[in-house]
């Protein structure tokens, strides 16, 4: 196979999309799901990109939950087309337990039944590309005000959180090299759930430093229920605070960059490069704290909800926490719609900081 690398984007030449026709290649990605319209809609759409820069092999996608198709279907349309291998990419921007456990548990299951060929990528992480979209979100957020100095502003990165302290570490690094690339005057790490400091408390923290402008990025691919939870934890920061200027950017997207790390992450496997960082991994290394999650069995947490297509009505576009906000409301008892595993537990490993007071016991 032959690769050219270009100052635009990663471009996989002709002769080479020729090659994979004729070895009936196809290429899968995985994504999480979600209830919100708009995030679904933004998930289809890169995946049609990515369909039009490899023309010649089929592309497709299926959900983990709440969305469909699930990943057995995607499998199933790609066999339908004669594909005889698969390279399955995880559309995730670190590897947790989503990337480590859940997807490939499931194409374990799938190629073991039918025999399929699975190779599957590493996460999205972090490159040049990634550091350069979530780049250019930030810079539309500045080049919409006046008198922007940045050595006076704070960063604020908002991760999605996990029980993998490799993964919350790289939302870290993301943070200080945007702050480095900027210049700005501090930057700080909150995330979205599961870890510590959640939005609000980490903001309540900053606010201290004294900044009269803080923007919050959530460092996301997609719109979704915790997009919506980190605007509305913002505004409510906002409001108690007048005196400082918060300014929400926008999460990744269907940047043009994150498209060239999926091909860059395809590319991996065909060369046989596809190096997952394993020396901080909590399964494979006695990280303080994780000891006893060395070696644990690897399955899909997710069944209960594997499929599940039930679309939430109140958000048209991105996501505005309208459900949760609702929910609240309602008497003690009722299913929460984005709260349903609370009916159907998963069977994760207990996370050693629940009970931070900056963490996941704060989130109600």
């Amino acid at each position: 196979m032959r690769y050219k690398v270009n100052t635009n984007s990663l471009e996989i030449l002709t002769s080479d999309l020729l090659d994979f026709k004729e070895n009936r290649l196809g290429v899968l990605i995985c994504g999480h799901g979600s209830r919100n319209r708009l995030a679904v809609e933004e998930f289809a759409q890169l995946t049609q990109s990515l369909k039009l820069r490899l023309p010649s092999i089929p592309v497709e996608y299926g959900y983990l939950e709440f969305a469909r198709p699930i990943i057995r279907e995607a499998l199933d349309s790609l066999s339908s087309q004669s594909v005889e291998r698969v390279i399955a990419i995880p559309a995730m921007l670190f590897a947790a337990g989503h990337a480590k456990n859940d997807i490939p548990s499931l194409l374990n299951a799938y190629a073991a039944e039918t025999g399929l060929n699975i190779d599957y990528g590493r996460e999205l992480g972090i490159n040049n590309s990634m550091i350069g979209a979530a780049g250019e979100r930030i810079k539309e957020t500045i080049q919409s005000c006046k008198n922007f100095p940045n050595n006076e502003t704070l960063l604020v990165v908002v991760g999605r959180g996990s029980s993998d302290p490799d993964a919350n570490a790289n939302v870290s690094k993301i943070t200080r090299m945007l702050v480095e690339c900027f210049g700005f005057g501090w930057g700080e790490t909150v995330y979205s759930g599961v870890t510590f400091p959640l939005v609000e408390s980490g903001l309540r923290k900053v606010v201290r430093l004294g900044f009269q402008r803080i923007i919050v990025f959530p460092y996301f691919l997609f719109s979704g229920v915790l997009v919506g939870r980190i605007r509305n934890h913002t505004k409510k920061v906002a409001a108690d605070f007048p005196n400082i200027e918060f300014l929400q950017a926008s999460y990744l997207g269907n940047h043009s960059l994150v498209l060239d790390t999926f091909l860059d992450r395809i590319q991996e496997v065909l060369v046989g490069d596809n190096a997952m960082n394993c020396a901080l991994c909590k399964y494979r290394s006695s990280l303080l704290g994780f000891e006893n999650e060395v070696s644990l069995v690897q399955e899909s947490h997710h069944h209960h909800v594997e499929g599940l297509h039930e679309s939430c009505q109140l958000c048209e576009n991105e996501c505005t926490g309208a459900c949760e906000i609702e929910s609240k409301e309602r008497s003690f008892g009722q299913l929460n719609r984005h709260e349903s595993h609370k009916h159907h537990p998963h069977t994760h490993h207990p996370y050693p900081n629940a009970d931070h007071p900056l963490g996941p016991s704060t989130l109600d």
